[in-house]
């Protein structure tokens, strides 16, 4: 066992238990307990934050995979429970906006949804149009970073970050997105960093500047500018680099590109990926990529579609989308191969779950996933990690 998560000479982790007993029992702490653990004792917080607590739990299995969600809460709904008492499920609860979206998590293995606090402030609600990555930190922490959008009142852009740390809990303001106030734009975290690219301004022309975000030292990097403008682009993380799929130019309007390009950390400089990573005029929103590999999801003419390998490969249908599921639809992948589409069947209606397992030489068919009411709001953007 490492020297660094080995017990001290200030006393036993449990009283009365063997150090070995009293590890498992702390490496089996679910992630909503993490801050009342670290509350307990010096020890207890300093196995936590120990990089072995997570490399552990990964080992024992006990590591899950999470999709969080950007999610409307449903005006009908008020959750329950001591959890949710600062949420609310509309302006007429709490003088709020209309619009109050919060943070969901859903682990698709085993059908477990709950709710992170809500954001400290008068409405407590996510932006509008928000993106949100998951980043990896020191101590292995594990952060959301939410970055930009639209205030839910006024509707005007922002260049708010919010940050939500696993171990304490709590969400706490970031350094402000700097350069214009963008909208609809790229993001995606490579290893500890966040990017942005794209995007269009206040005055609506695209942009081609890219930024990097460091939750560490909670500060901003201009990054060198894309080759293209791409409004309403996706980001992706492919092989440790930040893939920009799709958008459009100003003159444009919509007329969305097929092209991508990589920025590439290591070099610090962009390049083409794939000419025709895309059709032209297909939009990327429900790019995904499966963790750990080459293979991109999305939605196309109502199948969810993939595609293997380099530049030069081409998409395949897996399965046609349940209908009650393809309008506004989100789709993420976890690493057991398992692709999750979270849609509704008309605009502003409830959003329903479906899963599904990607395997080779083996038909792939829906399986819906139950979701409480409360968790039934339009989700407006996700993304994957592991605790």
């Amino acid at each position: 066992m490492s020297s660094c998560f080995s017990a001290t000479a200030k006393g036993d982790l449990i009283p009365g238990l063997p150090e070995e007993v009293a590890r498992e029992c702390l490496i089996r702490v679910g992630f909503d307990q993490l801050p009342t653990v670290r509350r307990i004792s010096r020890q207890w917080k300093e196995e936590v934050e120990s990089p072995d607590y997570s490399r552990l739990r990964r080992a024992e299995g006990l590591a899950r995979p999470v999709i969080a969600m950007v999610q409307a809460q449903p005006e009908h709904v008020v959750e329950p429970g001591p959890a949710q008492k600062h949420s609310s499920a509309s302006s007429a609860v709490n003088g709020g906006p209309a619009n109050n979206y919060r943070m969901a998590l859903l682990d698709p293995v085993e059908g477990q949804w709950a709710s992170l606090p809500v954001l400290p402030g008068p409405t407590g609600s996510l932006p509008l149009f928000c993106q949100v990555a998951a980043v990896d930190g020191g101590q292995g922490r594990k952060r959301l970073v939410v970055v930009g959008g639209w205030d839910p009142e006024s509707w005007a852009p922002t260049d708010s970050v919010y940050v939500y740390d696993f171990l304490t809990g709590a969400w706490r303001r970031g350094a402000a997105m700097p350069g214009p106030r963008r909208s609809f734009f790229a993001t995606a975290a490579v290893g500890g960093t966040v990017y942005v690219a794209g995007g269009h301004d206040e005055e609506k022309n695209a942009l081609r500047s890219a930024l990097a975000y460091d939750p560490d030292s909670d500060a901003w990097t201009a990054l060198p500018d894309m080759a293209e403008e791409r409004d309403e682009p996706r980001g992706l993380c492919v092989e440790g680099k930040f893939l920009v799929v799709g958008g459009y130019p100003t003159p444009a309007q919509g007329r969305f590109a097929g092209s991508a390009e990589a920025f590439d950390p290591a070099t610090g400089a962009w390049a083409p990926a794939g000419e025709t990573l895309l059709e032209d005029g297909a939009c990327p929103r429900t790019c995904c990529v499966a963790p750990g590999a080459e293979r991109v999801y999305m939605i196309r003419d109502g199948n969810l579609v993939a595609r293997d390998g380099g530049a030069s490969a081409a998409w395949r249908t897996v399965a046609s989308v349940p209908e009650d599921a393809r309008t506004a639809s989100t789709v993420s992948a976890i690493p057991d191969g398992r692709v999750v589409v979270i849609g509704s069947g008309c605009h502003g209606g409830d959003q329903t779950v479906y899963t599904l397992r990607d395997e080779a030489g083996k038909p792939a068919s829906w399986a819906r996933a139950p979701a409480p009411p409360e968790f039934s709001g339009h989700v407006q953007a996700a993304c994957f990690l592991e605790i």
